[in-house]
């Protein structure tokens, strides 16, 4: 095996699939990357969840396989010198070369690396990259981590005619992100359960530009095609949260409010809130403004936004991480409040045009202290 290539596309390369190596495993060979030189020089990581496999620019002088642990082979490239990287492998003996720097290290059997699963092609989803990206960062923060319901440690993936929606739910709060896509082959409408950590992978992958990427759907695993990337994830399986039944939407009292300033308010006011001392926000909606309060053993803090509308002097209590999780993520200047009661969920959406985000937060109780 010898094949030469630039340094900073071998290390883009080595970065990213490294991702999906196991930092531990029974098995070495899941702690390397495999090499493969044929007709293109391909690299693989994978750690029976999650498979990224990437293609690299590279001049092959002779075809092989190989498996090199991945620490030390991204360690010697990213410390190697800006130049071209020779690649020399006899048998399981490897050199390296470039520029003035050389080192021998050995590799590992390639035989004991396992396939990567394959994915029949069932259904297919086309859209920019940028697109999903943003759609998977707008929701994945709402993705659980509670294992017991293992179907909410992912990303729901729904689409028909309308295009596509990700939902992301934990028990506490709700994220929804939806888009027009440009292509999709296959079934009229399917559906389909992605992990988080494979989810966060993809997010990474994708560049913020308007190349498309690929997601396929196969019978027990999903593919995303990013550029000359591609990560194999499997699916969840299970019953996920009928989350349009649980959307509250004949709510009562309707605000809209800058979501900047609403974000500094309430980081303000969360400054007094730590790890250590835990407290909701009481929040009033008054006509055109929202009083935000809280106390701790450290003491209290109380702040004011202006808003549009009248919220008939409601109050109601937040955690201030998932209030400020959902306004982060919310893709608007503006954003309208949905509320009812001071035990039913406070519902986010745009203030106009098509609703293609909806983040749902559930209130706290509220003691009479505080």
């Amino acid at each position: 095996m010898k094949f030469s290539c630039e340094k900073a596309l071998l290390q883009a390369a080595i970065s990213t699939t490294s991702r999906a190596v196991s930092p531990k495993s029974s098995i070495p060979a899941l702690e390397g990357i495999l090499l493969e030189a044929g007709n293109e020089l391909r690299l693989t990581g994978y750690n029976l969840e999650t498979g990224i496999r990437t293609v690299v620019p590279a001049d092959i002088q002779e075809e092989g396989t190989l498996v090199l642990g991945a620490r030390l082979f991204g360690d010697i490239i990213r410390k190697l010198p800006d130049d071209i990287v020779t690649f020399r492998a006899d048998h399981y003996m490897v050199n390296i070369t470039c520029g003035m720097s050389e080192f021998n290290i050995l590799g590992t059997d390639p035989e004991e690396f396992p396939e990567l699963p394959t994915v029949e092609y069932q259904n297919t989803i086309t859209l920019s990259q940028a697109k999903l990206r943003a759609m998977i960062g707008q929701t994945l923060f709402a993705v659980s981590d509670n294992e017991s319901r293992p179907i909410h440690t992912g990303s729901l993936f729904e689409a028909d005619d309308k295009g596509l929606t990700i939902v992301s739910v934990d028990g506490y709060r709700l994220a929804l992100r939806h888009e027009a896509i440009d292509k999709k082959e296959g079934a009229e409408s399917f559906s389909f359960v992605v992990p988080g950590a494979a989810l966060s992978e993809v997010e990474k992958i994708c560049s913020d530009v308007d190349e498309p990427a690929q997601i396929i759907q196969g019978a027990r695993h999903v593919m995303f095609k990013v550029g000359s990337t591609m990560l194999v994830s499997r699916r969840l399986e299970g019953e996920f949260l009928a989350y349009r039944q649980a959307i509250p939407r004949n709510n009562t009292i309707h605000v809209v409010g800058d979501t900047r300033a609403l974000l500094s308010s309430i980081d303000r006011v969360s400054l007094i809130i730590s790890d250590k001392l835990k407290s909701p926000l009481r929040c009033t909606f008054d006509h055109n403004l929202l009083k935000i309060s809280t106390k701790t053993a450290i003491g209290d803090a109380y702040d004011e936004c202006p808003l549009e509308g009248d919220g008939g002097g409601l109050e109601i209590g937040f955690n201030n991480k998932y209030l400020m999780d959902a306004l982060k993520a919310a893709p608007a200047d503006k954003v309208r409040l949905e509320l009812t009661t001071g035990v039913s969920p406070c519902v986010i959406l745009p203030t106009e045009g098509e609703e293609n985000f909806l983040y749902m937060v559930l209130p706290v109780r509220l003691k009479a202290g505080e």
